[in-house]
Parts: C-alpha cells; structure tokens; sequence
C-alpha cells in the first residue's frame, strides 16, 4: 500500500500535536497539583466540586456569623452582669436602710450611694459598641435605651425610648439566633430607686415612718423585679452561648469533610501523572525520529 507524502506528514503532524498536548496538560497538573485543568476535563467531578465548594463557602460564612454573634451575646452578658451586681448592691443598703433603727444621717448617706449605682446602671444600659449603635435598644439601635427627663415629677424621669423587636442572626441551615437585647422595663427599677433616694435624702428623714417604710420596700420589691428581668437575660444568653458552640463544633466536622473531599478530588496523582509523562515524551521523541528516518528515504535507496 502506498501512502502519499501530504497523508504522512498530516499523520506525523496530529500525532505530534496529541502527544504534545498531553505533555502540556500533564506538566500543568504536575506544577499545579489539580487534577481538573478544565470542567471538560472530568465534567462529574467538576460539578462535585462545585457544590462542595457553595456548600463550604456557607459552612465559613455560618461560622464566622456564629463567632460573631458569639462576641456580641458575651459583651451583652458582662454589661447586664454588671447592672445587676450594681442592683444588688443597692439591694444590700435598702434592706439596710428598712432597719428602723438608723438614724436619719445614716440613711442620707445611703441615698448618696444609692444614687451612684441608679447612675452606673442608667449609663451601661445606654452603652454604644465600637461601631456607634446603642447595645441596649432592640433594633433601634440608633436611639438610645433609656432617657432620663428631669422636668418631670421624681418617680417618672426615666423612660424606654428602644423597642423590643429581634435581629436574627442565620448561624446554620435554616438555624437562628438573636444577636441582641432590650431592657424594656429596667425604667421601673430606676423609677423607684430614683423615688427611694429622694425619700432618704431629705434632711431629718425619719426610718420609722410608715411612709418612708413603704417607699423603701416598693424599692426593694422594684429591685427584686429589675435583677430578675436581667437575671433572666443572662440565663438566656448562657443557653445560647452553649447551642452556639454546639452548632459550631458540628460546622467545623463538615467543614474538615469538604475540604477533605475536595483535596480527594481536586488533587492530581503526581506519580502516576509523572509516568504518563514519561510515556508521552518518549512516544513524542520517537514520533520525531521516525519522522526523520522517512523523510531522508530515497526510492533510489531501494533501487
């Protein structure tokens, strides 16, 4: 059979052309470590890793939204921890000052450091955080918590100006979790202590007297309500902190899955890949030696 010179060299040509381009895509899987060079490579395990790699990038996104709600709830339960260790100490010197036995400069003094923690509790509940928004308010977190109006009467100075509606927070597949709080109603407690401290601070006041009395129990009674509202609080923020970490230990086990998954299937055999090479490049060196040989043949060789 004879074969035409033009037919040999498109032969010789697209033999070439193959082997080098196996050499080229195995040199790049070789220098990259991936085995898919391009989706049409393995068009199955592109689409795989496709969807673990959306499936990741929601798992990072659900953990850093749990780490993040995770600090603001931790922040939340120091400052409520604090207003509440403020309220008990006032809830040691009222039950002081029901003693009938303290004389009135014993109780103007008390009304002084009643005064100071009525103070310290109204200042952390209208606290910002480091971006500006008030911590205390709900969602109106441009609006302080509570506002104080000294034009009105003692007993109805101190009022909630947030709201009480929820910002959610996305913490896993169809999972939330609130990220704030209000303290709607702590304007109660500062009502009262407020009306306790304007009682105890009047020159000559006098403990025995059933007026007196009753004001200083409806602050205790108040103070009573105001640490359970935040105790409350805490209580919620404790169990949420646990789910959190719970959900967050079992993010980080998908997580290690991907990204084991796909190394398994973006990973190119290195050994295997580099005896492939090997083959095509020897096959490549023999295509040009063979083509060397024929194109140096004579009919008059045969002659």
């Amino acid at each position: 059979m004879r074969v035409a010179s033009s037919q040999y060299q498109t032969l010789i040509n697209i033999s070439i052309q193959q082997n080098q381009e196996r050499i080229n895509f195995l040199t790049q899987q070789m220098s990259s470590g991936l085995r898919i060079q391009l989706p049409s490579d393995d068009p199955i395990g592109n689409v795989r890793i496709s969807r673990l790699t959306r499936e990741q990038a929601m798992v990072t996104q659900y953990q850093e939204n749990i780490t993040s709600v995770k600090t603001r709830l931790l922040k939340n339960e120091n400052y409520l921890s604090s207003m509440v260790t403020d309220m008990g100490q006032a809830r040691d010197l009222l039950v002081w000052a029901a003693d009938g036995s303290n004389a009135p400069a014993d109780l103007n003094a008390m009304s002084e450091s009643l005064r100071a923690m009525r103070d310290s509790v109204f200042y952390t509940s209208n606290l910002k955080d480091q971006e500006g928004r008030y911590m205390f308010s709900g969602t109106a977190t441009d609006t302080p918590a509570l506002k104080y109006d000294d034009t009105q009467p003692v007993g109805s100075r101190y009022s909630y100006t947030g709201n009480t509606e929820t910002q959610t927070v996305v913490v896993g597949n169809g999972v939330t979790q609130a990220a704030n709080v209000d303290v709607k109603s702590l304007e109660a407690w500062l009502n009262k202590i407020d009306t306790t401290i304007a009682a105890l601070s009047t020159p000559g006041v006098n403990p025995s007297d059933p007026a007196t009395r009753a004001i200083v129990t409806a602050g205790l009674d108040g103070t009573d309500d105001g640490m359970n509202l935040l105790s409350g609080k805490i209580a919620i923020f404790g169990g949420a902190q646990n789910i959190l970490s719970t959900l967050d230990n079992n993010l980080a086990n998908v997580s290690l899955s991907n990204q084991t998954a796909l190394l398994d299937l973006k990973k190119a055999d290195i050994g295997a890949a580099a005896i492939e090479l090997t083959g095509y490049e020897t096959a490549l060196q023999a295509t040009y030696k063979a083509y060397s040989k024929v194109g140096n043949l004579s009919l008059f060789d045969v002659l």
